[in-house]
């Protein structure tokens, strides 16, 4: 319940933060007749997100086992990489997202016509991104779910985001979210860890991958992943009690990798020449 509410509340703030950017800059700008258009360009997103969950989990149930394993290790493989990317797009874009949107909102209102349709489709594309991402991520986390908890969790996110979104927007609300976005980022790495380990568990079930299927270590009678303890590591840190030598590779390599990148200060501009005096 928690890996879901915690990356829906990122991702829900995310998306709010878009919104509430684009909201504010109409406001400022004298431009508050636009809302219901950005408005539109939301519930477009919120409906494609929806549609697209819905019809993959359809697809998916209708699988015979070894396919449905298949299925279930690529939707593992996508959402991984997926956030993976949403981590190091919203450090790269933090900066600049701001002036962006602002630029983009300018361009799809300065022509005469068509602007409804211009910043429905603005907005629509930045939400149904987020949309799409949380769609890859709950169906990877839903197929190792045995219960409704993540269900309720991803609910518990996406509510508290919408809250906090529009306290930053009204300005009553003062979160820093820089450190915020700082240490989900390193939680949603090691989640992300592992949803691929567990992908390649499921594609040994498929009969795709049987190579690396030797147990490193066996803890299935000291922490079994069906205890309350086991349970609570396996939905936060793909925790199993018997990895294989493949599984933690994955995990192993995955995490290190992105965490050294993630946690590696950012490069300074260059600064720039002074030009040669011309002679």
């Amino acid at each position: 319940m928690l890996v879901p509410f915690l990356i829906m509340l990122r991702e829900g703030i995310e998306a709010a933060l878009i919104v509430g950017i684009v909201a504010s800059y109409l406001k400022q700008t004298g431009r508050g007749a636009w809302m219901p258009a950005v408005w539109v360009g939301i519930l477009l997103a919120v409906a494609l997100s929806l549609f697209a969950g819905a019809a993959l989990q359809m697809v998916s149930a209708e699988f015979p086992q070894k396919a449905q394993e298949f299925f279930e290790a690529i939707v593992g493989v996508i959402a991984a990489f997926i956030l993976l990317s949403m981590v190091f797009w919203m450090r790269k874009a933090a900066r600049s997202i701001k002036s962006e949107l602002h630029a983009s909102i300018d361009n799809a209102l300065a022509h005469s016509s068509g602007q409804a349709t211009a910043l429905i489709a603005m907005v629509f594309f930045a939400v149904a991104r987020e949309g799409l991402e949380s769609v890859f991520f709950l169906l990877a986390i839903f197929q190792q779910s045995t219960n409704n908890d993540a269900l309720l969790g991803a609910l518990f996110g996406i509510l508290l985001s919408v809250v906090l979104g529009y306290g930053i927007y009204a300005g009553g609300i003062r979160l820093n979210l820089r450190r915020f976005f700082y240490w989900t980022g390193i939680f949603i790495l090691i989640v992300a860890a592992g949803i691929l380990s567990g992908s390649l568990r499921h594609f040994h079930e498929a009969g795709v991958w049987n190579s690396l299927q030797t147990v490193v270590v066996d803890l299935s009678d000291v922490l079994p992943v069906g205890s309350p303890l086991g349970t609570l590591l396996s939905g936060i840190f793909g925790y199993q009690d018997a990895p294989t030598l493949g599984e933690a590779i994955v995990y192993i390599v995955f995490l290190t990798v992105s965490l050294f990148f993630f946690l590696r200060p950012a490069s300074a501009p260059a600064p720039a020449t002074a030009p040669k005096p011309s002679r």
